[in-house]
């Protein structure tokens, strides 16, 4: 089944237009999308996500803005009273417009995107019935809350299969302790790291609870008299052990803490399977949460992604899709190195070879490390702002694909981006050859992009 992406031109932006699509596995070697803000991004976005839904493969959505939790506004056509409870009626009204007249023209531009695109009531009506849409936010109870610590209080059924994936979340949760708690969160050099997780390892391999409160009772008693070749005392004193078990009781008891260490287990795996026949959309909304926390939390999302794909057997066929939108500080240049930045780097190495895709978008291009990026075989550049971002783009485009670069020069590629018009990209696909490259403009999205969701809002539609 074909993935039907929109309508397209050639590089010359001259000629009729001709729909534009790709194949499901050609998603299996990632997509990259940039653009400044107002470009189309987000729609492209959705677009690929409500695609890939529509095929059959689960989605994984990382929602920094709060964007994507729009897959939850997916109205029928022909139905304006559905957009009422989610316009301002203040700004409307002040406009000197009703709340009916505001959402009839919502309605009637929608209705009529979709009708370009094909899209019939039907469409949207199997859409919304075959397609599960779950919203998780982590340290809060806006939509469903996550257990962040799940890996470290809730024992693994990766310990039996693949202790590595099981350490490497157990060591991301044991790094997000100590970082909230303001101590070294390094896992090879920080003492506490390794004590902790030596610790709470030696539970959960005997099939015990690993909790913050069992952890503190081992520091205060260790149930091991060695630490590697040195004695415990040695490596970590009695003092600061006591310290750590004393600042983990004031975090146990914090109420602001609580929502971390409660809700669905972080568990890719079980979140992208299907019970009931339909397709698991699962979006992890971190708009709420500040860069430090954000970061921190990723970091384990993304941990727990890479377990996920290594349980998975080897294919060339697409699996799952896991899409990041805003790449903005998660995977910056060398020496730059965020708790997301190996996670990606190794998804990205690693994914393809077992049928997840992934899809990481940004509108700031200077901060990526191109390297990470440079096998990506989809690339859909949108209107950028600088020069230099520009450059900055089509310099990645060309080291993912050398053979294409030599068909098409760097200032060719250049122009082209710097005529782009709203929500028109540059789309360079390896696996389509010469035909590959393209001026590609996204169809109607099946959501209706209303933009950033309150908590209350979120609540709301969640619970809808």
């Amino acid at each position: 089944m074909a993935l039907t992406i929109g309508r397209a031109l050639p590089l010359s932006g001259e000629g009729a237009h001709e729909s534009y699509s790709i194949r499901p596995h050609e998603l299996v070697t990632h997509a990259v999308v940039t653009g400044m803000t107002g470009s189309g991004k987000t729609g492209l976005l959705f677009v690929l996500v409500e695609e890939a839904l529509r095929a059959g493969v689960p989605v994984l959505m990382v929602d920094v803005k709060g964007d994507l939790t729009n897959l939850l506004l997916t109205f029928a056509p022909g139905a304006p009273a559905a957009f009422a409870p989610w316009v301002d009626a203040a700004s409307v009204t002040a406009e000197g417009q009703s709340i009916e007249a505001h959402t009839e023209s919502l309605c009637r531009a929608r209705d009529a995107g979709l009708a370009r695109a094909n899209i019939t009531a039907a469409d949207v009506e199997a859409f919304n019935a075959r397609t599960r849409v779950r919203v998780l936010t982590p340290a809060t109870t806006a939509a469903e809350p996550v257990h962040l610590l799940s890996s470290l209080e809730r024992r693994s059924a990766l310990w039996d299969t693949d202790e590595e994936s099981a350490r490497d979340s157990l060591a991301s949760a044991v790094s997000l302790v100590l970082r909230v708690l303001g101590r070294d969160a390094d896992p090879a050099r920080s003492r506490e790291h390794v004590v902790l997780s030596v610790l709470a390892e030696r539970r959960l391999r005997e099939g015990l609870s690993a909790d913050l409160p069992a952890l503190m009772r081992d520091l205060e008693a260790p149930p091991i008299e060695h630490i590697g070749a040195m004695p415990i005392d040695r490596f970590i004193s009695k003092k600061d052990r006591n310290a750590l078990a004393a600042a983990l009781n004031a975090l146990v008891a914090s109420p602001s803490f609580a929502s971390w260490r409660t809700g669905a287990a972080l568990d890719v795996a079980s979140w992208l399977r299907s019970d009931d026949g339909r397709v698991p959309a699962v979006v992890v909304s971190v708009a709420h949460l500040d860069d430090v926390e954000r970061s921190l939390v990723l970091g384990l999302v993304l941990d727990e992604t890479l377990a996920y794909v290594r349980s998975l057997p080897g294919t060339s066929t697409l699996k799952a899709l896991v899409v990041l939108d805003e790449l903005y500080g998660m995977l910056p240049p060398h020496p730059a190195n965020p708790p997301t930045k190996r996670p990606l780097v190794a998804l990205m190495k690693q994914a393809r070879a077992f049928g997840v895709g992934m899809v990481l978008a940004t509108q700031n291009p200077m901060d990526l490390d191109y390297r990470a990026l440079s096998n990506a075989g989809l690339w859909f550049i949108g209107r950028l702002q600088t020069d230099a971002d520009r450059e900055r783009v089509v310099d990645g485009l060309c080291e993912s694909d050398a053979a294409a670069s030599e068909r098409t020069s760097k200032r060719a590629l250049s122009d082209s981006v710097k005529r782009l018009g709203k929500r028109w990209f540059l789309a360079r696909n390896v696996h389509q050859g010469e035909a590959g490259t393209r001026l590609v403009q996204p169809r109607q999205t099946i959501a209706w992009l209303r933009g950033p969701l309150t908590r209350a809002e979120l609540r709301r539609a969640s619970k809808g």
